[in-house]
C-alpha cells in the first residue's frame, strides 16, 4: 500500500539548489551604502554645543598617510612617521598628554584590550600615540609612556610603544589623512575631540576604525589581522573573519548572519545529497530479483 508521494531525488536536489541560490544572492539591507561619519545616534549639529560642532571621525578607509611627516619621539629625537611602518600594522591614537579625561580613557582602554591578546607591540604590530597639542613636549610624552607601560605591565614590549609630539603642520597633516576632526577651546584651554583608534596597514593606509573608549579584544584582534593583510593570526582567526563583518557605521565587528546561513545551506545540501545517494544504493542492494524467465 502506498502512502503519500515522496519527491524524487531530482526534485529534492532542485529544491535545495534553489534555496542555496537565494541565500547566495541575498544581500544585507545596507549593502553598498557608504558612510562618511560615524555619528550614529548623536544629536544634529544644531543641537550640539558650539565647541563640539565639527568634532568627529570622518572615515577615510584606504587613505594613505604621509610617511615623511616629521615628529619628535619621547626621547626628543626627530623621527619620520614612516619609521614605524614597513613591517607591521600600526595602531594610531591621536590624543594629547595633558587631557583631563578622555585621552587617558582611550589609551587605558587600548592597553586593557591589548593585554587580553597574545600578540604584542613590537612583534605583531606597533602602537603610535601622537599629541594633537603642538605645545606639548617630549618630556610629557615620556611621562605618558611610562604611565601606559606600567599599566600594560608586559615586559619586552617597550620598543613597540611610541609617543610623539610635533608642530601644528605635522599634526594637521596626519589628522586630516585619518579624518580626525577636533577643535581647540580657548576659554577652557583644552581640545574637543572624538574618541577612538585608527588601524593602518604596514604601508600606511587607513584600514579600520574602532570608536569609543572600550575596544573588545575580539574586534581589535580581527582589525589587526585585516590590517596586516592576514599575515598574522591563526586558522581560527581566519574563520572568525569569515563569520564576522566590519560595520563602519559603528566601528565594530558584527556577526555575519547571512554568511552563516550560506554555510548552513551548503552543509545541508551536501548532507541531503549524501543521504539520497546512500538510500538509493541500499534500495538497489535490497531489491529482490525479478521473476524467473523475465526478459
Amino acid at each position: 500500500m502506498r502512502g503519500l508521494s515522496v519527491p524524487t531525488p531530482a526534485a529534492l536536489v532542485a529544491l535545495l539548489a534553489a534555496l542555496v541560490a537565494v541565500l547566495l544572492t541575498a544581500r544585507p539591507a545596507q549593502a553598498g551604502k557608504t558612510w562618511t561619519s560615524p555619528t550614529g545616534s548623536a544629536p544634529p549639529a544644531a543641537q550640539q554645543p558650539q565647541q563640539l560642532q565639527g568634532v568627529r571621525f570622518d572615515q577615510r578607509l584606504g587613505e594613505q598617510v604621509r610617511l615623511d611627516t616629521v615628529f619628535r619621539d619621547e626621547m626628543g629625537r626627530e623621527v619620520r612617521l614612516g619609521d614605524y611602518f614597513g613591517k607591521r600594522p600600526v595602531v594610531l591614537v591621536l590624543a594629547y598628554y595633558e587631557c583631563p579625561m578622555l585621552c587617558d580613557l582611550v589609551i587605558t582602554g587600548l592597553g586593557g584590550s591589548l593585554k587580553a591578546l597574545t600578540w604584542e607591540p613590537g612583534r605583531e604590530f606597533e602602537v603610535v600615540v601622537v599629541s594633537i597639542d603642538p605645545g606639548e613636549t617630549p618630556e610629557l610624552a615620556a611621562a605618558k609612556k611610562r604611565q601606559t607601560l606600567s599599566r600594560y605591565n608586559r615586559a619586552g614590549t617597550e620598543d613597540g610603544w611610541h609617543f610623539l609630539t610635533g608642530g601644528q603642520e605635522a599634526i594637521t597633516t596626519l589628522a586630516d589623512a585619518v579624518g580626525f576632526r577636533y577643535a581647540y577651546d580657548k576659554e577652557r584651554d583644552d581640545f574637543a575631540h572624538p574618541a577612538g583608534i585608527t588601524l593602518l596597514t604596514q604601508e600606511g593606509r587607513v584600514s579600520r576604525y574602532l570608536f569609543g573608549i572600550d575596544y573588545p579584544p575580539r574586534d581589535l584582534r580581527l582589525a589587526l589581522m585585516e590590517s596586516s593583510n592576514r599575515k598574522i593570526g591563526t586558522l581560527v582567526d581566519q574563520a572568525m573573519i569569515f563569520c564576522f563583518h566590519y560595520d563602519p557605521t559603528i566601528g565594530r565587528y558584527t556577526a555575519a548572519s547571512m554568511r552563516l546561513l550560506r554555510i548552513a545551506a551548503g552543509v545541508t545540501l551536501v548532507a541531503v545529497l549524501s543521504m539520497i545517494v546512500l538510500l538509493r544504493r541500499r534500495e538497489t542492494q535490497t531489491q529482490p530479483p525479478g521473476p524467473l524467465g523475465a526478459a
